[in-house]
Order: C-alpha cells, then sequence, then structure tokens
C-alpha cells in the first residue's frame, strides 16, 4: 500500500473567506492568478469597487450575487449559481456577495494577477481597519456602498 501524499495549500483568509491558490502570478510570470473563493453565508466585499484586472468568476457550488455598473454607473445584480460565468471587465465598477443562506464556492481568475494577489496577501494577515489603505496602495479603487 502507498502513502497517502500530503498536499500542502496555498491559503490565505481574508474575513471571512478562504483563498487556496491555484496558480499564482509567480507561477504565471504575473499573466493571471487563480484561486478557490469560499465565501460563507452573508460574505463578500462591503462595497463596490474597480480595478484595473480583468476578473473572471466559475460558480461551483452555492450561489453567487454580482452587482456591475454600466457606463453610466447604474448597478445591475445578477445572481449566478453552480456552472455560471461571470466576466468583470477590469475598470468596471463591481462587487460579489453570498447572499444566500450557504456558502459558495467558485474559481476565480484575474488577469493580470501580481497587484491582486499581493493585496490579498498583505490583506490576510492585516487588521480590518488597514485593508482599505491596502486596497487602494494595491490599484483598488472602493467606489461607494450598496444601495
Amino acid at each position: 500500500m502507498r502513502p497517502e501524499a500530503t498536499i500542502h495549500r496555498d491559503t490565505v483568509s481574508l474575513g471571512d473567506e478562504t483563498i487556496v491558490f491555484r496558480v499564482t502570478s509567480d507561477q504565471s510570470g504575473g499573466a493571471l492568478l487563480a484561486f478557490d473563493v469560499l465565501m460563507p453565508a452573508g460574505g463578500g466585499p462591503p462595497m463596490l469597487h474597480r480595478h484595473d484586472a480583468f476578473e473572471l468568476y466559475r460558480v461551483d457550488s452555492g450561489e453567487l450575487a454580482f452587482y456591475l455598473a454600466d457606463d453610466d454607473g447604474n448597478v445591475a445584480r445578477t445572481g449566478a449559481g453552480p456552472g455560471s460565468v461571470v466576466p468583470i471587465a477590469g475598470g468596471r465598477e463591481h462587487t460579489i456577495r453570498n447572499e444566500s443562506g450557504a456558502e459558495a464556492r467558485a474559481l476565480v481568475v484575474f488577469s493580470p494577477g501580481v497587484a491582486m494577489e499581493r493585496f490579498a496577501r498583505a490583506a490576510g494577515s492585516a487588521r480590518r481597519e488597514d485593508v482599505p489603505a491596502l486596497a487602494a496602495a494595491h490599484g483598488i479603487e472602493m467606489t461607494r456602498g450598496l444601495d
């Protein structure tokens, strides 16, 4: 009998969310960052925000609510369940929330990935009150709360 292999996962806790890295920006030469996110009920970024990186979600389980602003700043909500793929253009004001009563899991890809990975790692070990300054330092503009 072969001994079972032990897999050490590169994991960061960001608030109540858990990020499990699949492909780091170092592994991709900065081209992308890919991770699984486990988002508890009620989780997700508290504000609309924007950043330069393109973002892609594939919902694996649960349901996520995507809030995306159009060119005029009007925000629309779209629900996405298992199997849904949601692209978010770089520079587009948005946020993602888990408004369901159960945990959600999604594969998330950012391209390019360097700034978002650096933010996630820094914010994972920061005090909650320091996260907005870290976001700004990594090119993430917090724009407004959800109405």
